[in-house]
């Protein structure tokens, strides 16, 4: 069977067959119910509100095929023949329904009736029980399986394994693994649970029958559900002569499209194998993770996302695939899965340009430094001792400085038996995390205590789109782990007007006011249809009170208006530059909005004035702005917009400007009822943000003339003191800055030469150097430069000189560089500039002839110098 086949006999033996609903995947990005996770690795996640009691299944039986990714097993890809980390999770479910029996009984029926394996290939396990937990012997289960005809002595009992458990506390049970025995070839003779690839796990029943309270006690379920998982891979391996699942049909066009474009042949010998194993399960798992809308970052899941590419690249290369180092090769990777696969998941065929585009992006950028990177990486592994630790500075410098990410070094490293610092490297990214944050400011939500706030009440109702003031009851109240004022909360109510965050909409701003106390709203955090407030309360609030809820018209007035104006933007940035123009984020607060699409280069003055023009031709026509509720596949019909990388329900809100015809989007958001209410829409900029991602800014309505006139003011009393005319400033301006640039010149040629003869007067000769160590503040990088190559030319044949700069107390520049007949008779820049910069807490490298490094203590500059003179005269 096929593996399309096999997908499909497992969906309609339970659909057909057995009454489930069919659920299509949900996106690997997991539901905001589940924070704990970056993306979803079991095919039960998106159903864990289902499990949980949070929401209502569509049915009480479900079946789906789910795509799942695991981090965990990026770096395992390759080494073995049973590791991937994209994977497809066939799963029948039951909320309530039948329990053990049935599942057990429709299990059996799949796989002996549907996909024909042969009984005495089969071996089952139990659990075996836990003192701890009060449970013996899952006899029931035993059996069930034995009255099906499986035989009694191939019926295994095993420990913690075959218990599972949704956390350390809500629902959990005995499970029940069907494992398929490969044969001699595969291990000994033996048992599932042994050390080994002979016994294979394809079909896992979890019955979930208790619930875990907080001091570890097990209660029954009054309703008792059903959870399986039987990996796709897996099964189909099986199904196809026990092959491996990297020799199945649904991936070997990939295998054949690397071993055409390589000339190597998988299996040949252990690298090409590794290689193409990382090109088989890399091409599917970047595929689809940026058709979910996952897009490269150095965070989160984008920074999976971002792994998973480079160290395809880094393989590709390994075999061949970037002889000249011209993108292309990970681009065709991803138009073969999107062939492969489109058929059954239509959204890679909907996102195939935007990701070809953003996955070339990333191919480009990475490999810029690939080359340099490398050689960098083999100079520092070829000068690491066998069985040693390679420096956490190097790995970091190979991170920020090459793009390498830590685990690809770390696996390069593991490869010619080395480690790295990884505690050190970790040190160094927690700084460069902690300088982040201190130059942009941060603020810090309770997100893990809210995730399991908002479950302990029903949901709330969000009124906001008609309504500013609600009364409301106060349905969960708890105070904020941690916090040492002791006045902040979470809180739900019953009914809201506050919008929470979403969309690129900031929340609203309000109050919640009772009898005795008045909270103001800190944030509002979304969780699918739900929501938390987090504020800060005078007084007292109390559990079940009655309050009144108001949403700050200040506040939400002009953040409406901002995001009415985004969609005008956004069709009139289609209307100008082409249809491919996609939203890539935006952001929508009071003061300001911002716009981010796909596009590949900048914005001409003119596109940006017409964009501006179209966008107030709207405004002018005062058109109404409405809003429906309606089924996903009518706002298809229909022709909506609907945004790249965003999960939709079955019912959508679609907002129209206008009749529709012009500007009709999918959004959550508040907005204007008559695009008049905005008054006005004032381009400020445009700028890029990324490779193909550009960025527009604006301001509407009073913040946009309050720019204007602030302007205005500046540019009149810029004219007065210029004793001008306001139209001619641009000139002025021009003149003043070209005469500006020409005494900066002579000034820095005056400095120069003052520097040269300061800098000749610290010579020292040794053996066959030349040396000069020199220290002068007032220069920048370029005439340390500047100054190095003056020094050698009047220093002669053997001229090694050391520069250094500082700018305040925690950054210097030093520059090394040596005559060629420096180099001959020993001199290495490269080291010089190692021992200089190690001094001053910094780090560096270069050439033999010519290095530069930079650090950040001044205070042991001098030092450091005199440090690099020793350096030279011990070559001597």
């Amino acid at each position: 069977m096929k593996s399309a086949e096999i997908r499909q006999t497992f969906i309609d033996h339970f659909a057909v067959d057995n009454g489930h609903l069919e659920v299509p995947s949900a996106s690997l990005i997991p539901s905001a119910y589940d924070p704990s996770i970056l993306l979803n690795t079991a095919g039960m996640q998106p159903f864990m509100p289902y499990f949980l009691g949070q929401d209502t299944p569509p049915g009480s039986r479900l079946t789906s095929c789910q795509k799942c990714f695991r981090t965990v097993d990026i770096d395992e890809v390759g080494l073995t023949a049973r590791h991937m980390t994209f994977f497809e999770m066939l799963g029948n479910f039951s909320f309530g329904d039948y329990f053990k029996r049935d599942a057990i009984q429709m299990a059996w029926d799949l796989i002996i009736n549907k996909f024909q394996i042969p009984l005495d290939r089969l071996w089952v396990t139990v659990h075996e029980g836990s003192e701890a937990l009060g449970l013996g012997l899952d006899t029931e289960a035993r059996d069930l399986w034995i009255e099906v005809g499986m035989p009694a002595d191939r019926i295994v009992a095993l420990g913690d394994d075959n218990f599972w458990k949704a956390g350390a506390t809500g629902p959990c049970g005995p499970c029940s693994e069907i494992f398929y025995d490969r044969g001699p070839d595969w291990g000994p003779d033996g048992q599932p649970g042994d050390e080994g690839d002979r016994y294979l796990e394809f079909y896992n029943l979890v019955f979930m029958q208790y619930r875990r309270d907080a001091a570890g006690t097990l209660h029954e379920l009054p309703n008792k559900n059903i959870d399986t998982g039987m990996g796709l891979e897996r099964i189909t391996s099986i199904l196809q002569d026990n092959v491996s699942i990297f020799e199945i049909d649904s991936v070997l066009p990939i295998t054949r499209w690397a071993e055409q474009h390589s000339g190597l042949t998988y299996g040949e010998d252990e690298a090409v194998t590794k290689a193409m194993r990382v090109l088989i399960d890399h091409g599917r798992g970047m595929t689809f993770l940026a058709s979910d809308g996952v897009q490269p970052s150095n965070e989160g899941r984008g920074y999976v996302l971002r792994r998973v590419i480079r160290r395809a690249i880094q393989h590709a290369d390994r075999i061949g695939l970037y002889p000249t180092r011209e993108a292309g090769p990970l681009t065709d990777l991803h138009a073969l899965v999107v062939d492969m696969f489109g058929p059954q998941h239509p959204a890679l065929v909907e996102q195939r340009s935007f990701v070809a585009d953003l996955l070339r992006a990333e191919e480009e950028r990475f490999l810029r430094s690939l080359d340099t990177g490398t050689k960098l990486l083999e100079g520092v592994l070829a000068e690491t001792p066998a069985g040693g630790v390679v420096a956490g500075e190097a790995a970091f410098q190979l991170h920020d400085t090459h793009g390498f990410p830590v685990e690809l070094t770390e696996e390069l490293a593991g490869e010619r038996g080395l480690t790295i610092d990884r505690a050190r490297f970790d040190e160094l990214m927690q700084q460069q995390r902690e300088r982040a944050r201190a130059a942009g400011g941060s603020g810090t939500l309770p997100t893990e205590q809210a995730a399991a706030f908002v479950r302990s009440a029903p949901a709330s109702t969000f009124v906001g789109y008609d309504e500013l003031a609600v009364d409301a009851s106060i349905t969960a109240l708890e105070p904020i782990a941690g916090d040492e004022s002791g006045g902040r909360v979470l809180i739900k109510l019953d009914r809201t007007p506050f919008y929470a965050e979403g969309g690129g909409q900031v929340a609203d701003a309000g109050t919640v006011s009772g009898a005795s106390g008045l909270a103001t709203i800190d944030a509002v955090m979304r969780f699918d249809g739900d929501q938390v407030l987090v504020a800060t309360v005078d007084g007292e609030l109390q559990l079940g009170e009655q309050v009144t809820a108001a949403v700050e018209p200040a506040h939400r007035l002009p953040t409406q208006s901002n995001h009415t104006a985004t969609h005008l933007l956004h069709k009139a940035l289609q209307d100008v530059l082409g249809e491919h123009v996609r939203q890539a984020g935006s952001l929508v607060e009071p003061g300001r909005l911002r716009f981010d699409f796909s596009h590949t280069s900048g914005m001409s003055a003119e596109e940006i004035a017409q964009v501006e023009r179209i966008a107030n031709a709207h405004v002018a026509a005062a058109e109404p702005v409405t809003w429906e509720e309606v089924d996903i596949e009518t706002a298809r019909e229909r022709g909506a917009t609907m945004l790249f990388g965003e999960k939709y329900g079955n019912v959508v809100r679609m907002v129209s400007v206008g009749d529709g015809s012009w500007s009709l989007e999918l959004c959550g958001g508040t907005h204007v009822s008559n695009t008049g209410q905005i008054g006005t829409v004032l381009v400020l900029g445009e700028s890029s943000v990324g490779s193909n991602t550009r960025r527009i800014e604006a301001l509407t309505g009073e913040g946009a003339i309050s720019y204007l006139r602030a302007r205005a003011h500046a540019a009149d009393v810029a004219a007065r003191t210029l004793g001008v005319e306001i139209e001619r400033l641009p000139e002025r301006a021009d003149e003043l800055q070209k005469a500006n640039r020409r005494l900066e010149k002579e000034l820095s040629a005056l400095r120069s030469g003052g520097a040269l003869d300061a800098a000749l007067a610290e010579r020292v000769d040794t053996g066959p150097f030349a040396v000069v160590a020199y220290r002068d503040d007032s220069l920048g990088g370029d005439e340390l430069l500047d100054l190095a190559d003056r020094l050698k030319g009047k220093l002669g044949s053997g001229a090694v000189v050391i520069l250094g700069a500082a700018e305040g107390a925690e950054k210097v520049t030093l520059i090394v560089s040596a005559a060629d007949e420096a180099v001959k008779s020993g001199a290495h820049a490269g080291n010089i500039v190692k021992v200089v910069a190690g001094i001053v807490g910094g780090g560096g490298g270069g050439r033999p002839n010519m290095a530069r490094a930079g650090g950040k203590d001044a205070s042991k500059l001098d030092e450091a110098l005199a440090a690099g003179r020793d350096e030279v005269a011990k070559l001597a």
